[in-house]
């Protein structure tokens, strides 16, 4: 009895240990296999776009790496935060991912009061694409030649200027903002539904200038219907090389740049994280990419996900501040 007693214990012991080990080793091997479906690109903006247009340059490339579909959702509304939501709300398997920038990451936070989501708590950056820089653009019948002849004009005629944004809290208005504190001028915000709305404005002369991605004004600009007078960023950008910084052409000391990159839903398993990282680094630093994001003003910026994580946190501070001096809030 006492034998038989033993050989089932011995038996039980085996299987339990065959359990635990499918348990732990199972969800390596599911890991091990990701992708084994498509992935979705969740891009919180309208097409056309300047996330839109590089989330599918990358979205297209990592889709060889992978040998699965990688395909770009385009979810807009409410200054990024429809799309936004609907990430925060998905199955962290790594098969729904955030394209998220600055904007959505580092701003919405402090622009609204009562969010669904918490962006620190639900997500978790994967990696950095890139940092885009943006251009001061005026109409054409503007008669400044730089961004301190501009300032010399609205100081001359205070609250004349009118500037055009993709929105109340979006990057080109907070840009504003910096600029008007940073020049102490007094100029009237018009916000638009997106970049592209803003531009056309300006181009056709509603507004007088607007700070915008540079591919969102690269076609207006050729066509002469907008004149660049200066880059936010603290480089001249390759995609407009003869135009000078804000720095160099009558506003020392101001810079806004913007980030974008790819983030995913909390509790993505490390693994998953940790492959499309290295792919996204790799894609992003080849030479054929890299051209790409040059002509268009990006600076492709491979780290870490531990290192955009750094760098999204403090961008949420600076931005915090900014916000809070601006006054600004969208509800």
């Amino acid at each position: 009895m006492v034998r038989i007693c033993r050989l089932h214990v011995a038996a039980v012991a085996a299987a339990l240990g065959a359990l635990l080990a499918g348990l732990v080793h199972g969800p390596v091997h599911a890991q091990d296999a990701y992708p084994s479906r498509s992935i979705v690109f969740m891009v919180p903006q309208a097409t056309g776009g300047s996330q839109d247009t590089l989330s599918r340059e990358i979205a297209q490339r990592l889709a060889e790496a992978l040998k699965q579909a990688v395909v770009v959702e385009n979810r807009a509304g409410a200054n990024g935060i429809v799309g936004t939501e609907m990430v925060a709300k998905a199955r962290p398997d790594g098969y729904t991912l955030l394209i998220g920038g600055t904007g959505t990451m580092a701003i919405n936070q402090s622009l609204y009061s009562k969010l669904s989501y918490d962006p620190v708590k639900a997500f978790v950056p994967v990696a950095m694409f890139g940092y885009s820089t943006s251009v001061l653009v005026v109409h054409s019948s503007i008669t400044a030649k730089t961004i301190g002849e501009l300032i010399e004009q609205a100081k001359a005629k205070p609250g004349s200027f009118k500037y055009a944004s993709a929105g109340v809290g979006s990057s080109p208005h907070l840009t504003a903002e910096v600029f008007r504190e940073m020049a102490g001028v007094d100029i009237l915000h018009v916000p638009y539904k997106g970049s592209t709305p803003g531009v056309v404005a300006t181009a056709a002369g509603e507004t007088d200038f607007m700070f915008t991605g540079i591919t969102s004004a690269l076609a207006q600009i050729r066509a002469g219907r907008l004149r660049p007078l200066s880059i936010s960023g603290p480089r001249r950008s390759p995609a407009l090389p003869d135009v000078p910084t804000a720095s160099e052409s009558g506003l020392p000391g101001f810079e806004a740049d913007f980030w974008v990159g790819l983030f995913a839903p909390a509790g993505t398993p490390a693994p998953v994280i940790e492959k499309l990282n290295a792919e996204v680094n790799r894609i992003i630093s080849s030479p054929a990419l890299l051209e790409k994001f040059a002509s268009s003003g990006i600076e492709a910026t491979p780290t870490t996900p531990a290192g955009f994580d750094e760098i999204w946190k403090k961008d949420i501070e600076r931005w915090r501040r900014t916000v809070q001096r601006a006054g600004v809030k969208a509800e």
